[in-house]
Formats: C-alpha cells, structure tokens, sequence
C-alpha cells in the first residue's frame, strides 16, 4: 500500500505538537498511510514571511501529496482564518490542502486528559488536584498556554528548585506523543471543523 506525505506548515515551531493530532484524523478516516513533515523554515538563510512565499517555500522544500496550513486563529474568527489561507492558496500551485485553525492557540486542544497530562509530568500516581475546562468551554479559555503549563507543573509535584528545572515546554511535546485519542476533541467546533476538512479531502482525492 502506497505511502502519501503530507507537510504540516505551522504558525511557529511549538505548533508542531499538533501532528500527532493530524495522524489521529488521517488514521480515522483512511486506511493509507500517511508520512508527515514539519516544515521548518526558520533556519533558512531569508526565512520567507507572508503566507502566500511561506507556502510557496514550504512545498518547495517539502514536496506532498496534502498540505496543511496552520494558523491560530487569536483575534480572529474561525472562518477569517480559514478564508485568510484560502486566499493564500488561489496564489499557489498546491496539493490538496487542509487548512488547520484552532481558536486562540493550539495548547487549547491538549487540555483535555488528565491521565495523559500526569504521565507527561513524569508523576503519574500523584495526588494533586486539577480541574480542567470543560470540553463546552475550551475555545472560551483565554491563555491556555499558561494554562497548560500550570497544570504541568502542578501534576508534576515537584516543588523548589526541582519545579525551576521543569521544563513545561517540553512536556508538551511529550503530552501530545502520549495522547492516543482525540475523539474527545470532536465536541469542540473548531477541532469538529478540521475533521470534516480531512474527511473530505480525503474522500475527494480517493485515499478512503
């Protein structure tokens, strides 16, 4: 069975902790196997800027079959976003593309299993107690970024100069490595609205 690439062209680099999320739509709805990239385009020696060159490089670089285009959508609308790349797109010669846009920041769609989040912390016996947002409300949590690194570090019991040394950063990476289900997340519309994205796309190009 042949493998498609696909290239995950993000915001920033921190971002790229959305693909294990990706994998888990394309797992979902195809039987093919997908191999994914990140396109990292920061250590070029002129990095390119707007959407439209930052596509264009990305595809350069990382040749695909399907292209996803992250961007936060923060002060914008869910649909802005997606027009935004949809515009950026009618400049380019692209594969089939998925355009990727969590309200606010991307941290929003790893907040949402407290099992996960202790193993990530290395304290997955630990008693400290958490709430996290309910799935209703996730896309209304104002700086989930620094929400999620509280709950790290607070699930991790660390306290001192061992809690100084946690890197919550890193965590995250791991977080998202650990999560194997992301069904929870199809409550959620803007992470429902990428699922029906990839479906289709997947059904339009006959990778079912």
């Amino acid at each position: 069975m042949k493998c498609f690439r696909y290239s995950f062209l993000s915001d920033g680099p921190s971002d790229r902790v959305l693909m294990p999320a990706i994998d888990w739509l394309l797992r979902r709805h195809s039987r093919h196997a997908f191999a994914g990239e990140w396109a990292e385009l920061r250590r070029l020696p002129r990095p390119p800027r707007g959407l439209v060159e930052r596509i264009k490089i990305c595809l350069d670089l990382y040749p695909c079959e399907l292209l996803f285009v992250h961007r936060d959508a923060e002060s914008a609308t869910h649909s802005e976003r997606v027009a935004e790349i949809r515009r950026a797109l009618e400049a380019v010669e692209a594969p089939p593309t998925v355009c990727v846009v969590p309200v606010r920041m991307q941290e929003a769609w790893l907040l949402f299993n407290e099992v996960a989040l202790r193993e990530a912390a290395d304290n997955p016996n630990g008693g400290e107690r958490i709430q996290l947002p309910a799935l209703s409300s996730l896309e209304e949590v104002l700086d989930p970024k620094e929400v999620l690194h509280e709950l790290l570090k607070k699930v991790s019991g660390r306290s001192g100069r061992r809690l100084k040394s946690f890197d919550a950063r890193e965590r995250i990476y791991r977080l998202a490595q650990i999560l194997s289900d992301y069904s929870p997340l199809l409550q959620v519309p803007a992470f429902r609205a990428l699922d029906v994205e990839v479906q289709k796309t997947i059904r339009e190009n006959g990778w079912v």
